[in-house]
Formats: structure tokens, C-alpha cells, sequence
């Protein structure tokens, strides 16, 4: 089991750009694939973007391609997503997640779930 917490959530301008952070518990963190979802207010659950166990293969959704990048640092247990010339409509709440599946789900079918980050871009 693997207990997940993000953070670098927060207001930016449009334009601005952050990076969230998702530290993972436990000694395993190379045995899972990492994904970044969001929820806006009235909105279901979408998929931001994904990295393989091995970090060598990242998927991410149209919406967000080009201006985010996800990666992972193995000895900090530890997943980013930086976030650049965010957009209004990237206001949510950010949650990271972690799989054992060799090739990360872009749906929402993931086992263990971090608390999530507000992220707001405002005009």
C-alpha cells in the first residue's frame, strides 16, 4: 500500500506557471505508475497526464499538452507535474495516484489516491 500526499497548489495569474508535488510513502514508489488528475466545481474527474514505473513513457491529455510536464525522482519518492502558461480553465483540484500497472491507466482507475491540491488561475 502506498499513502500519497500532494502539494504546490495555489493562486497564479494566467500565464503563471506552478509545480505540484506528490510525495509517496514506502519503499516501493518504483513499482508504481503515477497519474495527475483534476476536478473542477460541477465537473467529473479528468485525466492531466501519466508516467510509466520506469519514467521512460509520459501521456498527457490534449488539453494540457505542450504546457505541462510530468516526471518523477526516485530518491525523493516523489512525482512533479510543472504546470506552465496555465489557463483559467486549469482551475481545480489537482489529485495525484499511483498503480502497479506496468502501463499507466489514463482513466481514473487507479488504486491509491492522494488528498488533492486547489489550484486556481485566475483572468
Amino acid at each position: 500500500q502506498v499513502q500519497l500526499v500532494e502539494s504546490g497548489g495555489g493562486l497564479v495569474q494566467a500565464g503563471g506557471s506552478l509545480r505540484l508535488s506528490c510525495a509517496a510513502s514506502g519503499r516501493t514508489f518504483g513499482m508504481y505508475s503515477m497519474g495527475w488528475f483534476r476536478q473542477a466545481p460541477g465537473k467529473e474527474r479528468e485525466f492531466v497526464a501519466a508516467i510509466s514505473r520506469t519514467g521512460g513513457s509520459t501521456y498527457y491529455s490534449d488539453s494540457v499538452k505542450g504546457r505541462f510536464t510530468i516526471s518523477r525522482e526516485y530518491a525523493k519518492n516523489t512525482v512533479f507535474l510543472q504546470m506552465s502558461s496555465l489557463k483559467p480553465e486549469d482551475t481545480a483540484v489537482y489529485y495525484c495516484a499511483a498503480d502497479r500497472r506496468l502501463i499507466p491507466a489514463l482513466t481514473d482507475s487507479y488504486d491509491y489516491w492522494g488528498q488533492g491540491t486547489q489550484v486556481t488561475v485566475a483572468s
